[in-house]
């Protein structure tokens, strides 16, 4: 079980880039949550097994079909104790 936090930069707002991520990350199941940032970047931070939590990171470099993603920062955390997948606002 590993963590990671994603700092995703490009034109990720109004692309439902939260929903896509969290849909994705339930098909893998990955837990966690995903934020829209004042600065026009997404923060998301995902918890799952190594393979799926990389699919779910190679994932978010695509992101949605409108979505266009022109960096993502990935930091390895601490694990927490999430147990479901949540759009925070």
């Amino acid at each position: 079980m590993q963590q990671v936090k994603l700092r995703i930069t490009g034109k990720v707002q109004g692309v439902f880039f939260r929903a896509s991520t969290r849909e994705k990350a339930q098909q893998l199941g990955i837990t966690g949550w995903v934020k829209n940032e004042p600065d026009g970047s997404v923060t998301a931070v995902g918890q799952g097994p190594e393979a799926d939590l990389q699919k779910w990171i190679n994932w978010c470099h695509e992101g949605p079909p409108h979505a266009r993603v022109d960096a993502v920062d990935t930091k390895a955390q601490p694990v927490s104790d999430c147990q479901q997948f949540e759009i925070l606002r």
